[in-house]
């Protein structure tokens, strides 16, 4: 009897642990970061402002290969293939189109050759990456000679403009334009203005085509060039304009055309057109644009 009355006191009266007291708010834990809010920072911002220039930039390129269709199909594909996999975390369906956009990445490479090689070019010819560019190399040009080079291509365009023959002057800058070259009759000469205006007289049968300057000489004439179809060209422009203007879009070429209805000189450089140019201006583009 007494060790069982000893049992039950000694069960009522075992100690209690305490709950260990709950910590106390202090203002400075305001001031803490949660998992409830992301760390946006410089970076972030930083990785966005170049992802939106580079879709930009792709934007342009497509809508200016005409194939600004594709890129927003792609667009939208690429939306659903994060949605799946990313968002939804849709296995089957997820795996699958993990798979075709492993391969549809070397599609769109073959698909898109010509277009991404155009935009590495532009990119690589931009004029503020030539800037930096020219404190790693020398630059060989000699102003006598590319005098000498210029004022031919000067005077053979204000004989032409007075006389109102039509000619078409393709000149290579950095891109190479064999292709271009090779639609043509090669000639392969010494820069000379009768001889510039013997290849656009009226009943020469390189009249029509296009003369390619290349490395300070006359590399070909009688060249075929793509045509832009650009629908902001005014209508008063013709053929030549228009032919001036696909060669200075699919490369960094710059065309100097002589109208054969008005006699004006005009200058297409980088998808622009420069119009109705004087001796002066047509000498003064040549010197910053053509031969640098």
């Amino acid at each position: 009897m007494h060790s069982t009355a000893e049992r039950c006191r000694q069960q009522h009266h075992k100690p209690i642990h305490h709950l260990p007291e709950r910590a106390h708010w202090r203002p400075s834990d305001l001031h803490k970061p949660t998992n409830m809010f992301f760390n946006f920072g410089i970076k972030d911002i930083i990785d966005i402002v170049l992802v939106a220039l580079m879709l930009y930039y792709l934007y342009r390129l497509m809508k200016e290969s005409r194939s600004l269709n594709i890129f927003i199909g792609i667009m939208f594909f690429v939306l659903i293939w994060l949605l799946v996999s990313q968002v939804f975390e849709m296995r089957l369906l997820g795996g699958i189109l993990d798979k075709l956009v492993s391969v549809g990445v070397i599609a769109l490479i073959i698909l898109f050759q010509e277009d991404i090689r155009k935009f590495l070019y532009s990119l690589g010819a931009h004029q503020r990456v030539r800037g930096v560019m020219k404190y790693f190399y020398k630059n060989d040009n000699n102003p006598k000679e590319d005098k000498e080079t210029i004022i031919p291509i000067v005077m053979a365009c204000m004989s032409m403009a007075r006389g109102k023959v039509g000619a078409l002057i393709v000149i290579e800058r950095g891109e190479p334009l064999d292709d271009i070259v090779d639609t043509g009759d090669l000639i392969d000469a010494r820069i000379n203005q009768r001889l510039i205006e013997n290849i656009f007289f009226k009943n020469s049968p390189l009249h029509d085509g296009a003369m390619v300057i290349s490395k300070k000489r006359i590399k070909a004439a009688g060249c075929i060039l793509p045509v832009s179809h650009n629908q902001d060209i005014p209508r008063s422009l013709g053929l030549r304009h228009r032919a001036a203007m696909g060669i200075s879009q699919s490369s960094d070429a710059m065309a100097v055309i002589v109208s054969e209805e008005t006699g004006n000189i005009s200058v297409a450089i980088g998808g622009k057109f420069r119009l109705r140019l004087s001796a002066e201006e047509l000498e003064s583009i040549l010197t910053e644009e053509a031969f640098r």
